[in-house]
């Protein structure tokens, strides 16, 4: 563990490379162990109403597998829900969900949605379950996180991610104080704070300066690294640009 900075891995593009040919391989279960095995805090994976990447026995797969936390990510549909209840995970983080989207796109509407959030989060967190809301980085959807009884937001990093791949420096910078600015809101109304999304080893390291935030949460970025390096060669590098963020020492991996 870098200090009190976890790191999670969402092993759903393995799934969808497997699912690209229709088979049985390669095998996102093996990809998490693996995971694990380099330094993986937990595991995270996204199962969609369309099943694109992540299926149903994936989901119990991993909760019996990894022995680390499993976290869910998925829509607060009655549906999820009722498989939550069912495979019991560490921890489930509600997401937007769009079917005709590549990724999730932008934060929860919790002020919005709350009707119909409220007694989702009542019922998962009954069963034990940790909850987390994946929202924008303002004060309004935090605010509104902490009256709905979620323990933790993960704050969506996208928007920061893509200005500092498209070289925008200013946009780049106003984005990460917003970060900044909901990472101490939410610490300050007492949720634990999480960050996800776009991140590779250079956005990790700064984004692991800020010492209200206790998780990242990361996917894709690994999964493409590891054609190249290996998954367990990309999740060791991520640690170490995470660690070097958190002690305020030494340059990203590239």
């Amino acid at each position: 563990m870098t200090d009190d900075l976890r790191l999670g891995i969402n092993v759903d593009h393995v799934a969808t490379v497997r699912n690209a040919r229709g088979g049985s391989r390669p095998n996102p279960i093996r990809a998490a162990l693996l995971a694990v095995e380099a330094g993986a805090d937990g595991i995270t994976a996204h199962l969609r109403e369309d099943r694109r990447h992540i299926r149903d026995g994936d989901m119990q797969g991993l909760k019996d597998a990894i022995g680390v936390p499993l976290n869910f990510e998925m829509a607060a549909t009655t549906e999820m829900v009722t498989i939550a209840l069912d495979v019991l995970p560490h921890a489930v983080c509600l997401v937007p969900e769009k079917r005709e989207e590549r990724t999730t796109e932008g934060g929860l509407d919790v002020v919005g949605g709350r009707a119909h959030l409220e007694p989702a989060i009542a019922r998962l967190r009954s069963a034990g379950i940790r909850v987390s809301l994946f929202i924008e980085a303002d004060a309004a959807p935090v605010e509104m996180a902490a009256k709905l009884g979620a323990p933790v937001v993960e704050l969506h990093t996208g928007t920061w991610c893509e200005a500092v791949e498209a070289g925008e420096s200013e946009r780049a910078e106003h984005e990460f104080q917003r970060l900044r600015r909901a990472a101490e809101l939410g610490s300050a109304l007492g949720l634990e704070i999480h960050a996800g999304h776009g991140l590779d080893y250079a956005t990790a390291q700064r984004i692991a300066t800020l010492p209200q935030i206790k998780e990242l949460n990361i996917g894709h970025f690994l999964v493409g690294e590891a054609i190249f390096v290996g998954l367990s060669e990309a999740v060791k590098r991520m640690r170490a640009a995470m660690a070097a963020g958190r002690q305020g020492t030494g340059q990203a991996p590239r």
